[in-house]
């Protein structure tokens, strides 16, 4: 069994001026909640007894949390269209500040049959050589009827077992069941409910599921991203997908493309695809995927139902922009389905084609934990403490939503408060800006944060309703002259209708009126010209809803 040591930044042996300026900045948002060292420690890489629940609400609020930064999607050599080997990624992924990470290999003949076992030997290698990382195996799901998905297993005995058995009888790609018809749906539903019964039989400890790019191919229809959530195993999506430099502009006019877009959303409806969405939702907004960018949209009526459906943003990294390394040479005779694998890649000594960023290096999930390791990032996850960013565009953010003057420590993110009506309530928001530059040599500088509040209406009579009608920008707050670490009490007004709270913010470089309008959104993101979208120059956070529960 792996030995797992907390990261360097939480471990107090580690000097200071032996961390790098992430790790100081880190540290230091975490001093004061007592999180250091072994109090923040999870024993064992199953973690301790009730790891996996996430730290509950109490009657004077949340508990102070440490927000873990982790890539939920990631590929090396074992899928069939990337190259890297678990070490490359491991190397990367600690120097741009990731504390776990999951490989999330394409479904596949050669994956199911092979490539799964011989994987978990070179995954328990990796938490070896990393043992200050949490590294997860999962796999990325051909859902049937639809998009892909990631399926996230806790390690234990039978993860690799489970894997196996579920791409080969609930895999879209795998089982012939990538067309769009009702059992195929329903196949997906039921591959949902395998997975919650493996869990609890004890089979594993724990197994979630999160859309990945929901509306890259316009397939994944409202109805079915309802029913999925529903499940109780699928807790989210991608808010902002992978492949975020592939408009990079130097890049596109190095490989001379002309239709590059962030995330590789350069698609239009095709067979399948949900003939509501309009052909605008195949475009990223700053990066994100439409269906969260659009303030009153398809996340919104999601959360509008009252039901929490986190967001994420990953890497989906298979080829990382200007680096230089080239896929191995198969052996004679050999392919990726009869090995289940390719050959470690060799470096060429000139940029090769891609269109990632490493793990890390530009896209981060921040999941909210009081102890440290693979279940309580699971039951953060769960939980919806989450909030995502682009180019280390703050340090920290802490969001609460707590009774106007009072001293509740307030419910964060993923979280319910429940009130009377007419009370007053208010929003606290603390924010550590950038301390150091982001890894493209820029100080990040967040320009506004904006308060988005929407109704909670109850569930959708029409499941295909992507509208939130009741959701808009309620406050836009100029933050741009701010530095260091600084908190905002935002007053919400008297509580009359059950709602959620929920926050972006961005470096205001490219804003315009959000795609439903100026009424609804005065300055959200916008689609960038294809081959003009450089990600560092367009950056964004995200944070989950806080939801609010008003009693008459």
């Amino acid at each position: 069994m792996t030995e797992q040591q907390v990261p360097e930044w939480a471990d107090p042996d580690v000097p200071e001026e032996a961390l790098d300026p992430q790790g100081v900045s880190r540290r230091g948002l975490i001093r004061g909640a007592g999180l250091l060292g072994a109090g923040f420690a999870a024993a064992g890489i199953s973690g301790v007894a009730g790891a996996g629940e996430a730290a509950a609400s109490t009657s004077s609020g949340d508990p102070e949390l440490v927000y873990l930064v982790g890539d939920h999607h990631v590929h090396t050599r074992y899928s069939h269209d990337a190259k890297y080997d678990f070490t490359q990624h491991a190397q990367r992924g600690a120097q741009f500040g990731l504390d776990w990470m999951a490989f999330t290999e394409h479904s596949n003949f050669g994956h199911a049959d092979k490539g799964a076992a011989a994987e978990n030997v070179e995954v328990l290698k990796a938490r070896a050589e990393n043992p200050r990382m949490l590294i997860f195996q999962g796999l990325e799901w051909y859902i049937p009827a639809a998009e892909h998905g990631t399926v996230l297993v806790a390690p234990g005995p039978n993860n690799v077992a489970l894997l196996q058995q579920f791409e080969r009888e609930y895999d879209g790609k795998l089982t012939g069941r990538s067309a769009d018809t009702p059992e195929n749906e329903a196949h997906a539903l039921k591959a949902l409910q395998w997975l919650a019964a493996q869990k609890q039989s004890g089979f594993v400890d724990d197994v979630l599921v999160l859309a990945n790019h929901p509306l890259r191919l316009g397939i994944d229809s409202p109805h079915e991203l309802r029913a999925w959530r529903d499940s109780g195993v699928m807790i989210g999506m991608e808010g902002a997908p992978g492949s975020q430099g592939d408009a990079d502009p130097a890049w596109v006019a190095f490989r001379g493309t002309t239709n590059s877009q962030r995330g590789e959303y350069v698609n239009n409806p095709g067979n399948g695809s949900f003939p509501g969405y309009p052909n605008d939702a195949y475009r990223t907004y700053g990066g994100f995927d439409w269906a969260t960018a659009t303030v009153g949209g398809l996340w919104d009526a999601l959360l509008a139902e009252g039901k929490l459906f986190s967001i994420t943003s990953n890497s989906d990294n298979h080829r990382t922009i200007w680096d230089t390394w080239t896929d191995g040479v198969f052996p004679p005779g050999q392919n990726f389905d009869s090995l289940g694998w390719k050959p470690s890649p060799t470096d060429a000594g000139t940029p090769q084609a891609g269109s990632d960023f490493w793990p890390g290096q530009f896209s981060r999930t921040h999941v909210g934990v009081t102890k440290y390791g693979y279940l309580d990032v699971m039951a953060g996850l769960r939980a919806g403490r989450v909030w995502v960013d682009h180019g280390q565009l703050v340090d920290g953010i802490d969001v609460r939503v707590a009774p106007a003057g009072s001293s509740h420590r307030g419910v964060t993110l993923g979280g319910r408060l429940k009130v009377r009506r007419s009370e007053r309530l208010e929003l606290r928001v603390t924010v550590t800006t950038a301390t150091r530059p982001n890894f493209h040599g820029l100080v990040p500088q967040l320009a506004h944060l904006d308060v988005i509040r929407g109704v909670v209406t109850g569930t959708a009579p029409d499941k295909d309703n992507w509208r939130a009608p009741d959701t808009r920008v309620v406050e836009q707050i100029d933050v741009h002259r701010k530095t260091g670490t600084y908190t905002l009490r935002i007053p919400l007004g008297r509580a009359e209708r059950s709602h959620y709270i929920r926050l972006r913010g961005s470096d205001g470089r490219r804003n315009g009126p959000g795609y439903l309008g100026r009424k609804i959104d005065p300055a959200g993101p916008i689609q960038h010209p294809n081959g003009d979208g450089d990600p560092w120059l367009d950056t964004w956070l995200y944070t989950n809803p806080v939801f609010v529960d008003v009693s008459h």
